[in-house]
């Protein structure tokens, strides 16, 4: 056994360690944030100080700034109304197949897992080209030039995340014995799914949502080349006018992006304090 002295040391320099190693990342993710937020009150020219592309955005009007920021309101709304749709398709598809795939078959439970996490392996560039002709074909015949379609190839980006999410919720829970007790007790298996699965699943559910709203108001790659507006392509466009105000607001959508993570952090703990106590 260790003398005591030994052992103080041991402990004083692996908190030395944890310390640089926390503060270098803190730095890393924290410096270029505050270079941003610097560059977006201090004009780079003349050095001057101001809050003026923060009152624009808040305000609605950038005219004194030289900004048009119609297309920003544009692209954020379309965004937000992608968030919405593609978490409704990506839960529509996802959960039942997840659910029944993880009762029935897992064999086939590791096929799907390879379908939905491919899309990490295939580049974006390498995607819109596969897409680009069906949604030419989709634009000219069937739909038409909306960008709400592009919730389509957003569940395609969204699924490895939402399926990693999902299938943590369905591992964690003995779905096989619940279904077996529901379906002895004569429930009926729409009664099965939404009133004893989806309540366990409550919080991969949100996990998966809220990752999969960050991802889509963050893209930028297939909206871009396909043509479509969404946030990212907003922000793009204003900032070869003002990039102040362009900065100003890709740090309220980063804002937005933690709030959903701790958002996500606050209910699980409160889902779980609720579960303790039951």
């Amino acid at each position: 056994m260790k003398p005591p002295q030994l052992r103080a040391a041991r402990v004083r320099k692996q908190s030395i360690i944890k310390f640089v190693i926390l503060f270098v990342t803190l730095a890393f993710l924290f410096v270029p944030l505050l270079a941003m937020l610097i560059f977006t009150l201090r004009h780079p020219l003349s050095g001057r100080w101001s809050a003026a592309p923060w009152i624009a955005i808040f305000t609605g009007n950038g005219e004194s700034l030289g900004a048009d920021l119609t297309v920003l309101w544009q692209g954020l709304g379309t965004s937000l109304a992608l968030s919405v749709v593609t978490v409704v398709i990506m839960l529509l598809l996802m959960v039942p197949t997840m659910v029944i795939v993880h009762i029935r078959s897992k064999a086939l439970e590791r096929a799907i897992e390879w379908v939905a996490t491919l899309p990490l392996t295939i580049p974006a560039i390498v995607l819109v080209v596969g897409l680009g002709p069906i949604y030419r074909w989709l634009s000219a015949d069937v739909l038409n030039t909306n960008p709400i379609w592009l919730c389509f190839a957003y569940v395609i980006l969204v699924m490895p995340f939402a399926f990693r999410a999902i299938a943590v919720g369905l591992n964690s829970i003995d779905v096989k014995t619940l279904v077996e007790a529901s379906r002895s007790l004569g429930a009926s298996w729409p009664k099965v799914f939404f009133r004893v699965i989806i309540p366990n699943l409550w919080q991969s559910i949100l996990s998966a949502s809220f990752i999969s709203i960050a991802v889509v108001l963050g893209e930028y790659t297939v909206a871009s080349l396909l043509g479509r507006m969404n946030l990212q392509v907003a922000l793009y466009q204003l900032g070869q006018s003002n990039s102040q105000i362009s900065t100003a607001m890709s740090l309220l959508a980063l804002l937005f992006g933690v709030v959903l993570l701790v958002a996500l952090d606050l209910i699980s703990d409160a889902m779980r304090k609720s579960k303790e106590g039951k």
